[in-house]
């Protein structure tokens, strides 16, 4: 099979990402062709000086169409076309005027990227774009169309604004709509009964719970038990009367936090509690050290349209170096409810880190690190091909 993958994030940018994930996994068996995002106006006039939109700014003042083989099956594009940048416009009916142009002028960029790699009968593979992509169905006419949800972008107000009265419809037309969460799953069923859940896939290799890990200096002379959280520390997505809970509560406990903060928790009452320890930034090969010498490790999630149907990818990192977690109860949570512990409410925090810690033994880490382990890139991959061969559109 051929697979054109349209989405969020260009190739050239080192964040990893589901789609770049997925994108090399398909490669290990099909051609696939990644087509990096199309620059706007907005995006050209405010980073121009980035190395990378340069580079890509180059290739469109050249109008130059560069296919770039990256490993045997895999080519990344970038469009030589330049959008309008038209989220500000207040009226549904403009945007969608200019929004269909900018539509046209991306998929006659893609067919040039098609044409000279051969592709004909062609999956393409949408990774959330709600907008540049909405119309590429109808244009490029594609063997079947899919509809990738990993985020529920309707809680940021970039894409709220425009995006309840396009996303809806986007996903009912795809051929196949999938998700990396159950709860997301679900989001796509609403509008698209023929939406799946395929799972979500972990790079897991550099939390080995076999390794030897010397104790991080900014670790010493921090008493155990030591109860870790390891992540983004910011009021959108972390609950703060779960660790403001568990600290006066416990005062004997020490709460470690390993991330960067925003300014709500730089300023936050935290700071003054002693047995509070903020850490900072880590480079990730320094975090499987610090999860390592973790006691319990936690997710303290808020609940909001943000974070309600995330894969908490942290959860597998926990697991994967055998420590017992307690987190927030969600639905994609279930997921996890046998080999962790799940509280409702701030309160019942204390009692099952209680808990975590005295049945703790080392038959329940050999079960958390076998079952974080299944959560592969290849086994996502293996039940997306099942959805996709059992789809009437690919007969």
């Amino acid at each position: 099979m051929d697979f054109v993958i349209v989405g969020l994030q260009a190739w050239y940018y080192e964040l990893g990402s589901n789609c770049k994930n997925i994108a090399l996994e398909l490669s290990k068996q099909h051609r696939v062709l990644y087509i990096n995002m199309p620059l706007d106006r907005r995006t050209i006039f405010q980073k121009k000086d980035d190395p990378r939109i340069a580079k890509h700014l180059d290739l469109v003042r050249r109008r130059h169409t560069e296919v770039v083989q990256l490993g045997p099956n895999l080519w990344n594009y970038s469009p030589t076309t330049v959008l309008e940048s038209i989220n500000w416009l207040p009226s549904n009916f403009l945007f969608r005027f200019f929004n269909k142009i900018n539509n046209r002028r991306l998929a006659a960029d893609i067919r040039k990227a098609v044409d000279i790699l051969g592709f004909k009968d062609y999956i393409l593979f949408n990774d959330n774009d709600i907008f540049r992509s909405f119309y590429l169905k109808e244009l490029l006419q594609p063997k079947l169309y899919i509809y990738y949800s990993r985020d529920n972008l309707l809680a940021v107000p970039y894409w709220k604004k425009h995006g309840t009265a396009f996303e809806p419809p986007h996903i009912a037309k795809a051929d196949v709509g999938v998700a990396n969460s159950i709860y997301l799953a679900g989001y796509l069923r609403q509008y698209n009964p023929k939406s799946y859940y395929i799972g979500q896939g972990c790079s897991l290799a550099v939390f080995n719970p076999n390794a030897s890990y010397p104790l991080p200096d900014d670790l010493q002379g921090i008493p155990h038990p030591i109860i870790g959280y390891v992540g983004a520390i910011v009021n959108i997505r972390i609950d703060i009367r779960i660790i403001l809970e568990i600290a006066r509560t416990r005062p004997d406990w020490h709460i470690v936090m390993v991330g960067p903060e925003d300014d709500f928790f730089a300023g936050s009452t935290l700071h003054t509690l002693p047995n509070v320890h903020f850490l900072g930034r880590k480079d990730l090969a320094t975090l499987p050290a610090y999860i390592a010498h973790c006691d319990v490790c936690i997710n303290p999630q808020l609940i909001n349209e943000m974070t309600i149907g995330n894969y908490p990818l942290k959860i597998d990192e926990y697991l994967a170096m055998g420590k017992p977690v307690v987190a927030t109860r969600t639905v994609t949570m279930k997921l996890f409810e046998a080999h962790t512990y799940l509280a409702d409410t701030p309160e019942e925090y204390v009692p099952l880190i209680e808990k975590a810690i005295t049945e703790n033994n080392a038959t329940l880490q050999a079960e958390r690190i076998r079952f974080a382990n299944e959560h592969t890139w290849e086994n996502v991959l293996k039940e997306f091909y099942r959805v996709i061969s059992n789809h009437h559109a690919y007969e």
